[in-house]
């Protein structure tokens, strides 16, 4: 089936034919749905932190952060602004020229409270001869939005969204990229130093440097502390095919096989590759003004200190097993942190012999951790806590997707429909093991969790393979905790009117 054009292909990229096989087969098997024990909740795998633990949490992390571990924050950042906009291209290329629908209305009406309406000015200036008001009072309200999303103008149709101006200050307007580098400071910097990690795309990492070159020096003097900020890209060897309605390789007007981005879940390599101790991730978009980030910081600082707390733990119930010098009681309680603190669980543990619970306390305890901030249900789409059951037949903690529960089992739909709390992409991972050697982070992947999707090229249909989701099957196999943190925390953006909420202003 592969020529030696595609096989020339596949070595250009790093994708072994045994990988490209193993695509095609999933497209004609497709992927399991997972089964559920249940939906996590308060008192069933989601912590509820009181005011006296916030403090101990908080301690642990600030001696953590003392003792001079390498800490790193994790930002996803490749994906185009586009989307932001969806409303505000589809006014550029509607029938009317005036404001209609709600979001064009919203839009307008809030002009001047956006951050970069200055900038927009600017651009109209230049573009159109005159500025925003003086456009809209003519009734030209298709060139303002041309001058915001086009390439003569802003050109913020094209940008991601780390490049957009998100908040303005008295002094100053800041992009989400620096408001990141602003969180570091917060609550991620040790010993004065503070390591950022944005994977971007390769058509905009220059401008990403360029940004990162301009203001570094005044964000280091204000915050007195030494960045580190390094970039990332998705790695070709991480593309998946894509295929044809009869699961066969989709091919390109000139005979060449067609590769699609694998997903954010690819990112799981360049995750692997930071040389950490404790990594954070966020979403780009998830950023607030200074005005609120005090509850973000002070919740970030609680979940690092359940992290540190949990793995210095294990790293200490691992070197007992080490030693060989244990007692009976010693198992039990190990088996207990298992069960409780990290909601993992067999089913028939409790029949093993030493010897074979052993062999299972290392193979749980001694792997990745993560510690995930979950806010309460209000409707926001995303992610939901589950406990699954593992390929092992073990249950643990999981952030599953809608699309990865069979829809025709009402009792699971129930479960995530009536689910009290979502994940809002808010995590601490540990990726160093108990003698500081780090994972191999894609050997814990779950392959089983990946999942097809419907796209087209040129007029023809197409099915696409998404790799298992960064913090979903590619952390399947993590110990994972789950804690409720305030809804304050989540303020993501993800259409253009979302920056006129109070909470980005």
């Amino acid at each position: 089936m592969l020529t030696a054009a595609d096989k020339a292909q596949l070595s250009a990229k790093g994708i072994s034919e045994a990988q490209i096989e193993q695509q095609l087969k999933d497209f004609q098997t497709g992927f399991p749905f997972l089964k559920l024990a249940g939906a996590a909740a308060i008192g069933k795998g989601i912590l509820a932190i009181d005011a006296d633990e916030q403090k101990k949490c908080i301690k642990a992390w600030d001696d953590y952060k003392a003792e001079g571990h390498h800490i790193t924050k994790f930002v996803p950042a490749s994906g185009a602004a586009s989307r932001m906009f969806k409303d505000m291209f589809e006014f550029l290329d509607a029938d009317y020229d005036v404001p209609t629908t709600k979001a064009e209305k919203q839009y307008f009406e809030g002009i001047h409270e956006f951050a970069f309406f200055q900038a927009l000015d600017d651009a109209c200036e230049v573009c159109e001869g005159k500025g925003v008001d003086a456009l809209i009072d003519e009734g030209d309200y298709k060139a303002v939005v041309r001058c915001m999303l086009s390439e003569e103008g802003l050109n913020y149709g094209q940008l991601p969204k780390g490049l957009l101006q998100f908040h303005a200050y008295e002094e100053e307007v800041r992009t989400p990229l620096e408001e990141h580098l602003v969180e570091a400071a917060l609550y991620a910097q040790s010993r004065g130093e503070a390591d950022v990690h944005f994977t971007v795309s390769t058509e905009h990492r220059e401008l990403f440097e360029e940004l990162v070159e301009r203001i570094l020096p005044d964000y280091e003097q204000r915050f007195g502390i030494r960045y580190h900020v390094s970039f990332s890209e998705q790695k070709p060897s991480t593309d998946t095919v894509a295929a044809n309605m009869d699961n066969t390789p989709f091919r390109t007007e000139d005979g060449k096989l067609l590769f699609r981005p694998g997903g954010h879940g690819a990112l799981i390599q360049n995750l692997g590759d930071l040389e950490s101790d404790v990594v954070f991730v966020k979403n780009i978009d998830n950023v607030v003004p200074d005005g609120l980030k005090p509850v973000t910081v002070t919740w970030k600082q609680v979940i690092a200190g359940v992290l540190v707390k949990a793995q210095q733990q294990a790293f200490d119930y691992l070197r007992l097993l080490d030693t060989g010098n244990y007692s009976h009681a010693q198992i039990e309680e190990m088996i207990r942190f298992v069960r409780h603190e990290l909601c993992t669980d067999v089913p028939g543990l409790k029949d093993l012999e030493d010897a074979e619970l052993v062999t299972f306390l290392r193979g749980k305890l001694n792997r990745p951790f993560r510690v995930c901030g979950v806010v309460k249900n209000v409707g926001e789409p995303g992610g939901g806590p589950f406990l699954a059951y593992n390929p092992d037949g073990s249950i643990s903690l999981q952030i599953l997707e809608s699309s990865q529960i069979d829809k025709n089992n009402p009792e699971y739909v129930k479960m995530f429909t009536e689910g009290t709390h979502f994940n809002p992409v808010d995590l601490v991972c540990g990726i160093r093991n108990y003698k500081g050697e780090k994972f191999d982070l894609p050997k814990y992947v779950d392959p089983a969790t990946g999942f097809i999707s419907y796209k087209s090229k040129n007029g023809k249909e197409l099915k696409a393979l998404e790799l298992p989701g960064l913090w979903n099957g590619a952390m399947s196999n993590w110990n994972t905790i789950f804690v409720e943190v305030p809804l304050e925390t989540f303020n993501p953006v993800k259409t253009v009117n979302d920056l006129l909420r109070p909470e980005h202003q």
